[in-house]
């Protein structure tokens, strides 16, 4: 494997607050990493540094392609970002609430589609084309996450944990080589925690990386293969699932000595 993401020395400032301080990490192609910490950490920062909602202070954002040409992605507007390859979800569910589910999806393919204003206009036999490849794709991801039966439904009236899967579906209709989850399982019952743990594993099954936020230990433990953990914008250890269970940094910091031995 290759390190897909190299982060140097990462640093963003808020007037006189530090929420990440020269952080380094790297995530390898294929991986599923996770991110953990206590609330405040600066999880979500690092997601908006990397996603370029946010302009990092300082440090470098290396990302590396499959035939290992590398640039910076510093600088980058989100949807350059997107193209990348690089798609994430939020803490907080942003779906496009009054269009249907299938217009969700199909909003997500628009860094991989061609068509122009002048050819959405004059509809030549090429747009056509791509707009019939776009709802199939589309119909093909809602039948993964398992709502191609609700293709035709409003968004805001799927349940909470339906609207995390259409929410995951349009990020991959971008072709991501990286998937970021923010908090993917919260608010979940453990029926949709369980199908959401299966959708992350056949994602990645794709060699698609992924790197979650998540606050629920018995899924991070199951599911990553590598871990770092923040505490006030500073990473404070890393390593595999077996190492972060037992590391007395992390246990004072975060998991507490109860709820680290029995994740």
């Amino acid at each position: 494997m290759f390190p897909l993401l190299t982060v140097n020395k990462l640093s963003m400032d808020f007037g006189g607050i530090r929420a990440i301080d020269k952080l380094n990490m790297r995530i390898n192609a294929g991986e599923i990493v996770a991110l953990i910490g206590p609330n405040g950490a600066g999880k979500t920062t690092f997601f908006n540094c990397l996603t370029g909602i946010y302009q990092p202070t300082d440090g470098e954002l290396l990302w590396t392609l499959p035939n290992r040409s590398s640039r910076t992605l510093n600088g980058l507007k989100p949807h350059r970002i997107t193209e990348q390859g690089l798609a994430r979800t939020f803490q907080n569910i942003r779906l496009f609430r009054s269009m249907t589910v299938l217009e969700n999806v199909m909003i997500g393919r628009h860094c991989r589609t061609a068509t122009t204003i002048l050819g959405a206009v004059l509809r030549p036999p090429s747009v056509t084309r791509e707009e019939k490849e776009t709802i199939e794709i589309s119909f093909a991801l809602l039948e993964r996450v398992g709502l191609a039966d609700v293709a035709h439904e409003r968004a805001d009236n799927l349940p909470y944990g339906a609207q995390r899967r259409l929410e995951i579906a349009r990020a991959l209709a971008t072709e991501p080589l990286l998937l970021l989850l923010d908090e993917p399982a919260a608010g979940m019952n453990p029926q949709e925690g369980q199908e959401l743990e299966a959708l992350i594993r056949s994602i990645n099954n794709d060699q698609i990386a992924v790197l979650l936020i998540e606050h629920d230990m018995q899924l991070v433990m199951r599911l990553a293969d590598h871990i770092f953990v923040l505490e006030y914008g500073r990473l404070i250890a890393e390593g595999a699932p077996e190492k972060i269970r037992n590391d007395p940094a992390v246990i004072r910091a975060y998991l507490g000595e109860e709820g680290i031995h029995h994740a």
